[in-house]
């Protein structure tokens, strides 16, 4: 590969004619970040605004990988071009268009109109939380007119994440525990639809009224989400779950709210961004005699924290 062939201008121009290796090399290099990621994602942001991204998040175990791989199938079925980024914050980045660990999708890995990818945040400051607005406006501007986000846990990261899309389903299962818990998650604050996985097993009828209660006792806008039921291993309930994807989008459309939503995510993804490189710099002066000789002063109580803190921010502004 020449040199140029590696820049972001002609693997973005592959990517967009089709080439799926420029694509994996192009959101290997937003992973990466750096200047490389910079231009690209200066030459990507144009060319986005067309896609759909639906967030797919729930427990460790309730079936999302499963649940990903049968709508997938649905999808598919329709003729439509999807692409699916798998956040696992606790694996290394796989570098490649195929989730080594995710036996369930390899039934689509060789389909043209599927495009799965792995994401992780190898340890990096906000690596994850900025790179995946990233990658998802680069399959947005290759011309993937879907997008679905599955995340692997529900920590906080994750459920960010899940959370600035689109439409967000939340899935759970049936004896799922304590609601409260999930209140903690941030799973109750992001849903827009429930889907009760894993529904040929007992408590379904349980598990749903839990929901419906904790729905009740929380305040909801002009948007109840819908609770579906799915048996993800033999396809059962997709249809439903995604004609209430499709119910969310027609709402959020009709009201507005689409617009709306994007907007806060833009201003908030700008925000981190900011934020982020503001943190990098006071990292790095963090590192030098300066922030040494202010800590000790903390410690001695010549100075107190605040003080110190403006002391060093100046450093930064300098």
């Amino acid at each position: 590969m020449t040199g140029r062939a590696r820049e972001p201008g002609p693997l973005l121009e592959a990517a967009r004619a089709g080439d799926r290796a420029a694509l994996a090399r192009l959101l290997s290099m937003v992973e990466r970040g750096g200047d490389a990621a910079r231009e690209l994602g200066r030459l990507a942001y144009p060319l986005t605004g067309h896609s759909y991204t639906v967030g797919l998040t729930g427990a460790p175990g309730a079936g999302k990988s499963t649940l990903t791989s049968a709508l997938l199938a649905h999808l598919r079925a329709q003729d439509e071009q999807v692409a699916v980024l798998a956040i696992d914050p606790t694996s290394p980045f796989s570098g490649g268009a195929i989730l080594g660990d995710r036996v369930r999708m390899q039934d689509h890995a060789t389909d043209p109109g599927v495009f799965i990818r792995s994401m992780a945040t190898r340890g990096h400051l906000g690596g994850l939380a900025l790179a995946v607005p990233e990658a998802v406006r680069l399959l947005d501007a290759v011309g993937r007119p879907l997008v679905i986000v599955e995340t692997v846990g529900v920590g906080q990261v994750e459920v960010e994440i899940a959370g600035q899309a689109d439409t967000t389903v939340v899935v759970v299962n049936p004896g799922w525990g304590d609601g409260v818990q999930a209140n903690k998650a941030g799973l109750m604050e992001i849903a827009d639809v429930f889907v009760i996985n894993k529904a040929d097993r007992q408590g379904v009828a349980e598990t749903r009224r839990d929901l419906e209660l904790m729905l009740d006792l929380s305040e909801l806008g002009e948007w109840r989400p819908p609770i579906v039921t799915a048996v993800a291993t033999d396809g059962t309930g997709i249809t439903d779950m995604w004609e209430a994807v499709l119910g969310h989008r027609a709402f959020m459309d009709k009201s507005g709210g689409l617009e709306q939503r994007r907007a806060s995510r833009t201003r908030r993804e700008l925000h981190q961004i900011v934020t982020n490189r503001l943190e990098k710099r006071a990292l790095e002066l963090c590192r030098g005699v300066t922030y040494d000789e202010l800590e000790q002063s903390v410690l001695d109580r010549d100075l107190d924290p605040w003080a110190a803190a403006d002391v060093l921010l100046r450093e930064v502004d300098a």
